[in-house]
Order: C-alpha cells, then structure tokens, then sequence
C-alpha cells in the first residue's frame, strides 16, 4: 500500500473523563498528516458515573470479564461515540462511505500490565456495522501481551508531527495521567508516563468545591503549596524507576492532600504534577530543547507555569508548532488505526519497553 493516504476518524475517551473527542485526518500513517476536523462532546453527569463505576468495579477483578453494568457501560459509550462521529462527518461534509478506517480508544477502565492485561471498554463490532466502516480497537492488548506497558501510544504520532521540529525536543501530554515522548536528533522515541496530570487536581476539585476542574489553574493560584505534603507524595519509588513505565489513574490519590485547605491543596496537586515532571525529564537520554504541551492541562496557566519552574526549559502549547492540543490524542489514533491497517508498528522498545517494534489493535469489519 506505501504511502497512499486515507480518510481515518480517531476517537479519544481519556481517564480524566471530561468526554469524548474525534478528529479526521487524512494521513499515510507516516509522514503525512493532514487534519481536517475535530469536535467534542463532554460526558452529561450521569454518563460520567456510569463510568466511574464500572472503573471502581473493573479495578477489583484479577482479570477483564464482562458483567451487566460493565456492559451497559460499553453499549452507552459506543452510541456516545456514534453519535459525535456523525455530527463530525456532518461538520466535515463528509459520509461515512469515503472514510477508510476509524481508530477507536475506547475508554479505559483498569491499567494493569503488571498482571498483564489493559481493559478498554467500546465495542468496535458495533461501530463497524452501524457506519459500514472498519473499525480498529483494543490498541493496547498486544503490546501488553507481548510484555509491554501498553502506554503511551502516542509517540509514534508526537514524531511525525515533530518533523520540522529543532531537535531533541519532547513532548508533554497532559490527560487524567501525563506522558512525555522524547524524539532525539536521530529520531530516536523515548516515552513514558511522568505521573498524574490534571486526574489529582480534577478529584481534589469535585471533591472540595463541586467542579469538575480548576478552569485555567485560577483555583490553585489563590493557594500556597505545602512543601511538605508535596515532598512527601515525590517520595515514591515510582518516580525513580526507569522507564519504560506507566501508571493506571487510581495509582495515586488526594488522600496525601486531605487537611489542607481547598486552594492550598490545590496548588500542591498542581505542584506535585509539574515536580513528577520535572523528575521525568532526568531519565531522558538527553536534555530536551523545549516541552511542547498538548492536552487539557495546557489550558491551566498556574500548571505552565509551575511546570516552567520546575523543568528550568521553554515550555510552550502545543498550537505553537501549529497542532490543535485538544485534537491530537484523537487524531493520534486515527494515525495509529492507519497504521495497523498497514502492518506498521504502533510500539516499541523505547516506549511501552515491548521487546521489538510492534503493530496493533483489532479489525472489526462491518
């Protein structure tokens, strides 16, 4: 096939689940990528617990298995994501028959390549048959079955997006967990998860005011950090491990932070964010030029901010390379859905710490 391009639709869920997102590149899963739409659709309160619940109940099983609320789960997510395909489509002006391939994340419900398994919940089979368009999905069960962490999956994409670019130079994806991807002068992917990103402070949030997210970072800027709850969550073995590594969402919690006061803990969430960072950038092979930041946690000026300080390097959004942050996780699957389609690689050694360099995903063919 080469480099032929193809139409590709990429759906995103991610853990801090404020919703869904889609995008439609046209791309040959290499070099060319060539964004043509993005929409989103935030979760209504009851579809967020309907998720958070079938997470709580997915993290006390030794191994994926289906169960009534698991599944209703899953069915009301997949008609979720048909739903904003179609608005997409619509916005496009485009139909469903000239699209080639969809990427479908599905939303993940326990991280556990510990135990070796990753559990995303959508149900690839009914998209396919309800668009007429192949779907891939499960884009972390092969990697994990072949020993590697499952995540991130993203710096394949970050890399080809990052052509140009005055290399070394990294990436920062800040989601519900943040993941950096290190390209080196010779292309070279190093990538792992730095930590929780926005999933720390969103909990704190909803649990101390009622929202679900610290608009802007404004919450955490009224606040002082507590150096010594904030020493305290950095002392983690986790942080010191080499990478490859990767972090499920409930791998940490508030519960450091209870006592303080709402600002004040917000700030040191904030805070501990942008250290994890920091600490990130010491097992890269070599000191990044700059960060470049996607995700929602760009949005949060005192998150910037503090991740400047910290890092001691430029750190800039994202949109400064000409990328939409809000777009490119989606967009990355869409890519990544290619590139299954074509036998390329999704993973590798240097990034999920899977033995050799490794397609993914499953087809379900409507």
């Amino acid at each position: 096939m080469g480099s032929e391009t193809m139409l590709a639709i990429g759906l995103m869920s991610g853990t801090s689940l404020d919703g869904i997102d889609a995008a439609l590149i046209e791309t040959d899963g290499e070099g060319v990528v060539k964004p043509i739409a993005f929409r989103s659709e935030p979760y209504s309160d009851a579809a967020r617990k309907q998720l958070q619940e079938a997470t709580a109940l997915a993290l006390t099983y030794d191994k994926p298995r289906l169960s009534p609320e698991i599944g209703a789960a899953t069915e009301m997510l997949t008609r979720r994501h048909l739903i904003l395909i179609h608005q997409l489509l619509a916005s496009a002006g485009r139909d469903a028959k000239e699209v080639d391939v969809i990427g479908f994340h599905g939303q993940t419900i326990a991280h556990r390549p510990d135990r070796g398994w990753t559990w995303q919940i959508g149900d690839g089979a009914m998209m396919a048959s309800a668009l007429g368009v192949p779907v891939v999905h499960d884009m972390r069960g092969a990697d994990v079955k072949a020993g590697g962490q499952g995540a991130p999956l993203l710096p394949v994409y970050h890399r080809a997006l990052l052509s140009g670019a005055d290399l070394p130079v990294a990436v920062l994806n800040l989601g519900g967990v943040g993941n950096i991807t290190f390209v080196g002068r010779d292309g070279t992917l190093v990538a792992f998860d730095t930590g929780p990103a926005n999933g720390l402070v969103n909990d704190w949030m909803a649990a101390e005011t009622g929202k679900d997210f610290d608009e802007g970072g404004a919450f955490a800027a009224s606040g002082a950090i507590d150096t010594t709850v904030l020493a305290a969550m950095l002392d983690d073995p986790w942080f010191d491990s080499p990478p490859p590594k990767s972090l499920d969402r409930a791998d940490f919690t508030i519960q450091p932070a209870r006592g303080l006061g709402a600002a004040d803990g917000a700030a040191t969430l904030t805070a501990f964010t942008a250290a994890t960072v920091a600490l990130a950038l010491d097992h890269l092979p070599d000191r990044p030029t700059k960060l470049i930041v996607a995700g929602g946690g760009r949005h949060n000026a005192t998150m910037m901010a503090m991740l400047a300080d910290a890092c001691e390097i430029s750190v800039e959004p994202i949109e400064t390379v000409g990328q939409n942050g809000d777009a490119t996780e989606a967009e990355g699957f869409a890519y990544m859905a290619v590139r299954s389609l074509k036998g390329l690689p999704i993973s590798f050694p240097g990034t999920t710490g899977v033995p050799e360099p490794l397609t993914g995903g499953r087809l379900s063919r409507p």
